[in-house]
C-alpha cells in the first residue's frame, strides 16, 4: 500500500524537479558568464537526451519547449522578451527545437527496435523450446493429449498414436470420451468439478483402442490457465498399466488360493463383519467350519443357529459389546446338525470405526482337536496322579497301619473295661457310659483316617474349595509321622499364625506336600554324621498376596548337574523311583496359580519351596473376591 505513492514521488523528483533544477542552473551559469546561444543550446540538448534515454519522453518534449523559451528570453536580442527575434535567432531556435524532437524520436525508435528484436529473439527461443518439448513428448511412451474447454482434442502425441491406434490428424477436434469410450471409477461430473477446484485429478480408467481391445491406464489431468488465471485447456497424460493390473490380479488370485489352502491346513477361517447391517463375509474355510453351503449369505443369525445352547448367552453378550466398537477374543462351542461339538476360538479387531457402526475383520480357529488333546492330557495326568498317590500310599502303609491301630487298640481297651464294669457285683453305669463314649470317639477317628485314605486314593476330578494350608500340613504330618520316626528324622513345624485362606483342591495339594516331605525324608537316608532334621515352614509373602511353604532337609543336597532337570517328567535319581513326583507337583501347583522351585541350603541339605495365591480381602469386598477367585480357578 506504500509502494505506489513512493514510486510517484520518485518519478516527480527524477523526471520533473531534478531536470528543471538542472535547466535552471545551466541557464543561470550561461547567462551570468555571457555564453553564446549555441553553447547554451548544446547544454540544454544534453539534458533533453538524458531524459529521453531514461524513457521520460513526455518530459523531454516539454523540456525541449521550455529550453526554446529560455533561449529566446535570456539569450536572443532583445533580452527578456519573447517572440521579438531576428531571422537568424529564430532559425537557431527552430533548429534547436526540431533537432531535439528528432533526437527524441530517434531514441524512441531505437528503443522500440531493440524491444522488437528482443521479443523476436524470445519468441524464437520459445519456439525452439516448444519444438524440443514436442519432440521429447513424442519420444515418451506415455500418451499425452490436450483438450480445450469444449473437451476437443488439440494435441495428440506419438505415444497416444502407438497406444490407441489413431493418428494425430484423425483425432484433432474429436471428443476423447466418445473416441476412447472411457469408463471412469467415479462420476465424470465429480471428476470435472475436482479438476476445476484443485487443478488436477488422478485415477485409473478403462479405455478402448482402435482395434476394440481394452486397456487400463493411470490417468493424470492438469488444468492449464492463461496469464489472467482463466482455464483454457486440460493436459492429460495416460500410462498403460494393463500388464501390471493383470499381474496384480494373478498375484491376488494366487495369494487367495494359497491362503485358502493354508486356512484348510490350519483349520482357520477369516471373516469380515459390518455391524451396520450385520453383513458377514466368510472365507471358504469359515463355511467349512460352520458346515454351511457357500451359496448361503453369511449372517449373525446363521452363526447363532450353530452355537451350542450352553454358550448362546455368551456369544450374544460378545456381539452386543462388539457393536460398541470393542475388539473381541473368546472361545465357544458349536452344536453341529449331526450332534457333534466343535470348539472355536474367535478373535477380531476393528478396522474401521464409523460412529456407532464399527467394521471388524477376524479369524475363526477350529480348536476342537487341541481341546480334545487337552482333555486327554488332563485325564492322563489325573490317572498318573492317581497311580502316584497309590504308590505313595504303599510307601506309607506302615504309617497308616500305625494311625489306624491306635484307635482300634483304644476301642479294644475300652470294650474290655466295659465288660469288667458290667461284670462287677455292683454295676456302675457312669463308668460304662464313659468307656462307650471313648469307643465311639475312637471309632470315629478310625473312620476319619479311612475316609482320608480313600479320598487320597480316589481317582476324581479336582474340586477347588476354601482351604487352610496349616490344617492341610497338620493332616499330612499325621499321615507320615510314623514313616518320619522310622527314618530317625526330627520334624519341626514353623507355621505362621493367621494365614489367609486359599482356593484349591485338597487332595492334590496333599499329594504335593506328601511328595516333597517324603523326598526330604528319603534324601537324609545316607546321613549318619549329623542330625537328620526336617523343617516345614509356612509364611506370607512380602506383598501379602501369596502363601509360601518351605520344606528344608539336611541331606546331601541337589547335584548341580541335575538342578535343571529336577521337574522333568521321568527324571529321577532313585533306583526305584518313577521320576514323576516333582513333575506332578509342578503341574498341580501351576494349575492352582502357583509355582515350585528347589535350591541348596547354605550349610547342608536342600530346600523346596512353593507358592500359592492367597485370598486377601478388604472390608466390604471379601465375598466378591472369593467368588471371583472361585470362578477363575474353576475355569482352569
Amino acid at each position: 500500500m506504500k509502494t505506489a505513492p513512493k514510486t510517484r514521488l520518485q518519478a516527480l523528483v527524477f523526471f520533473w524537479i531534478l531536470p528543471g533544477v538542472v535547466l535552471s542552473g545551466i541557464t543561470w551559469v550561461c547567462f551570468r558568464h555571457g555564453i553564446r546561444l549555441e553553447a547554451t543550446a548544446f547544454a540544454y540538448r544534453i539534458v533533453i537526451v538524458l531524459l529521453a534515454l531514461v524513457q521520460s519522453y513526455i518530459a523531454s518534449i516539454i523540456f525541449s519547449v521550455v529550453a526554446v523559451a529560455c533561449l529566446d528570453f535570456f539569450f536572443t536580442k532583445p533580452l527578456f522578451a519573447l517572440g521579438e527575434n531576428s531571422a537568424g535567432d529564430a532559425l537557431s531556435l527552430a533548429t534547436f527545437l526540431v533537432t531535439s524532437l528528432i533526437i527524441i524520436a530517434l531514441i524512441i525508435s531505437a528503443r522500440k527496435l531493440r524491444e522488437v528484436s528482443r521479443e523476436r529473439a524470445r519468441l524464437q527461443q520459445e519456439s525452439s523450446l516448444l519444438r524440443e518439448q514436442a519432440r521429447l513428448l513424442d519420444l515418451t511412451h506415455d500418451t499425452i493429449l490436450v483438450r480445450d474447454m469444449n473437451n476437443r482434442i488439440t494435441y495428440w502425441n506419438r505415444g497416444a498414436e502407438e497406444l490407441y491406434g489413431w493418428k494425430k490428424e484423425e483425432v484433432i477436434g474429436e471428443t476423447p470420451l466418445q473416441l476412447l469410450q472411457t469408463r471412469f471409477p467415479v462420476d465424470l461430473d465429480e471428476i470435472n468439478s475436482t479438476v476445476l477446484r484443485t487443478g488436477r485429478w488422478e485415477g485409473e480408467v478403462i479405455q478402448t483402442k482402435r482395434d476394440g481391445s481394452e486397456v487400463v491406464v493411470a490417468s493424470r489431468w492438469c488444468l492449464q490457465k492463461d496469464e489472467d488465471g482463466q482455464p483454457f485447456a486440460t493436459l492429460e497424460t495416460n500410462n498403460d498399466i494393463t500388464a501390471r493390473k493383470r499381474a496384480e490380479e494373478w498375484l491376488h488370485r494366487s495369494q487367495a488360493a494359497y491362503l485358502a489352502e493354508a486356512q484348510k491346513l490350519s483349520l482357520t477361517g477369516s471373516f469380515g463383519w459390518n455391524t451396520a447391517n450385520d453383513e458377514l463375509f466368510f472365507s471358504e474355510q469359515s463355511f467349512l467350519i460352520f458346515d454351511y453351503d457357500q451359496t448361503l449369505k453369511p449372517s449373525v443369525d446363521l452363526v447363532l443357529q450353530r452355537t451350542h445352547p450352553d454358550d448362546l448367552e455368551l456369544v450374544k453378550q460378545v456381539i452386543a459389546r462388539a457393536r460398541t466398537g470393542h475388539d473381541f477374543d473368546f472361545e465357544h462351542r458349536l452344536l453341529m446338525p449331526d450332534g457333534t461339538v466343535k470348539h472355536l476360538h474367535i478373535v477380531a479387531h476393528v478396522v474401521q470405526q464409523c460412529a456407532d457402526n464399527p467394521q471388524f475383520v477376524g479369524a475363526i480357529m477350529d480348536v476342537t482337536a487341541s481341546r480334545r488333546a487337552e482333555e486327554q492330557l488332563r485325564e492322563a495326568r489325573i490317572q498318573l496322579a492317581h497311580i502316584t498317590r497309590v504308590t505313595t500310599l504303599g510307601e506309607l502303609t506302615a504309617s497308616i497301619a500305625h494311625e489306624v491301630n491306635q484307635p482300634l487298640n483304644a476301642i479294644v481297651i475300652s470294650g474290655g473295661a466295659c465288660l469288667r464294669w458290667l461284670g462287677h457285683s455292683t454295676p456302675r453305669p457312669d463308668e460304662v457310659r464313659a468307656c462307650v463314649e471313648q469307643m465311639v470317639a475312637a471309632g470315629q477317628r478310625a473312620g476319619e483316617i479311612v475316609m482320608r485314605i480313600r479320598a487320597f486314593t480316589k481317582r476324581a476330578r479336582p474340586q477347588k474349595t476354601l482351604l487352610n494350608l496349616n490344617d492341610l500340613i497338620n493332616d499330612i504330618v499325621s499321615l507320615v509321622r510314623h514313616d518320619i520316626v522310622c527314618h530317625r528324622v526330627s520334624l519341626r513345624l514353623e507355621l505362621a499364625s493367621r494365614l489367609p485362606p486359599l482356593l484349591g483342591d485338597k487332595i492334590e495339594l496333599q499329594q504335593v506336600i506328601i511328595n516333597l516331605v517324603m523326598n526330604g525324608v528319603q534324601a537324609m537316608d545316607g546321613v549318619s554324621d549329623s542330625p537328620r532334621e526336617l523343617l516345614i515352614e509356612s509364611r506370607r509373602s512380602e506383598d501379602d498376596q501369596h502363601i509360601i511353604v518351605s520344606i528344608r532337609d539336611s541331606g546331601a543336597g541337589i547335584d548341580a548337574k541335575n538342578a535343571a532337570r529336577l521337574f522333568e517328567p521321568f527324571f529321577t535319581t532313585k533306583c526305584e523311583g518313577m521320576g514323576m513326583g516333582l513333575s506332578i507337583c509342578r503341574s498341580i501347583l501351576e494349575a492352582h496359580g502357583g509355582r515350585v522351585w528347589g535350591f541348596n541350603n547354605a550349610d547342608r541339605g536342600a530346600t523346596f519351596q512353593f507358592t500359592l495365591p492367597a485370598i486377601v480381602s478388604t472390608p466390604g469386598d471379601g465375598a466378591a473376591r472369593v467368588e471371583s477367585l472361585e470362578q477363575t480357578l474353576l475355569k482352569s
